[in-house]
């Protein structure tokens, strides 16, 4: 299971972005949020640069944002892995997809605790990750929602007929993660249980292994 570390909880982006540079975390998670796809607004297109220019790991990009194709020619300047947008922020989902994949990268698909996984189904062919959220969007600090796994566990039948990643984010930490281990998932989204810590690579390993070390 590799570990994707979001520095959105930190009080200094940079600091942190080094520090997970410096990590053994297998991706930079970047949430994006516009202010009207989810109350919360963080960054600008103008003010990624300063931030997404320091990294040097693979960015993995959650927009939670209306319209998300006016995001994408300037997120694929960057060393992007893969980017996640929400049905529901666009009336062309399937256009979305096309674009994002014409760059180069891959492409998720983000579903809400109270999201049907059968609105998954036009797509299956065309996508790459389904991350699940544990939380509702836009908020921290809200407990891990495990009714969501019964959704994760009834996607996981399918996802090898379509070549499809299981990503989990949300409340990722020592605690959830027992319950994530075996449920074959390949990526957890994990925040400020990360980057409150003084060693990333120890909160990281313990992800990992499942268990507090």
């Amino acid at each position: 299971m590799k570990v994707a570390v979001s520095f959105l909880s930190s009080d200094n982006y940079i600091k942190c972005i080094k520090k997970i540079n410096d990590s053994n975390a297998d991706y930079i998670h970047v949430d994006l949020c516009d202010g009207k796809y989810v109350k919360t607004k963080n960054f600008t297109l103008g003010s990624l640069d300063k931030l997404l220019g320091t990294a040097q790991k693979k960015l993995h990009i959650h927009l939670m944002c209306n319209d998300p194709l006016k995001y994408v020619d300037k997120l694929a300047f960057y060393d992007v892995s893969t980017i996640i947008f929400h049905l529901d922020a666009t009336k062309k989902p399937s256009q979305v997809i096309d674009y994002i994949s014409s760059m180069g990268i891959k492409v998720g698909i983000a579903l809400n605790p109270s999201d049907d996984i059968n609105t998954l189904t036009p797509y299956l062919k065309q996508i790459d990750e389904v991350l699940f959220l544990t939380v509702n969007p836009g908020a921290g600090g809200q407990p891990f929602q495990e009714e969501v796994l019964d959704k994760v566990a009834k996607f996981n039948e399918i996802k090898h007929d379509y070549q499809i990643q299981t990503i989990i984010d949300g409340g990722v930490n020592a605690n959830t993660i027992s319950l994530l281990i075996d449920k074959d998932i390949d990526i957890v989204v994990s925040g400020s249980f990360v980057t409150n810590g003084e060693d990333y690579n120890e909160r990281i390993a313990t992800l990992k292994n499942g268990v507090l070390l």
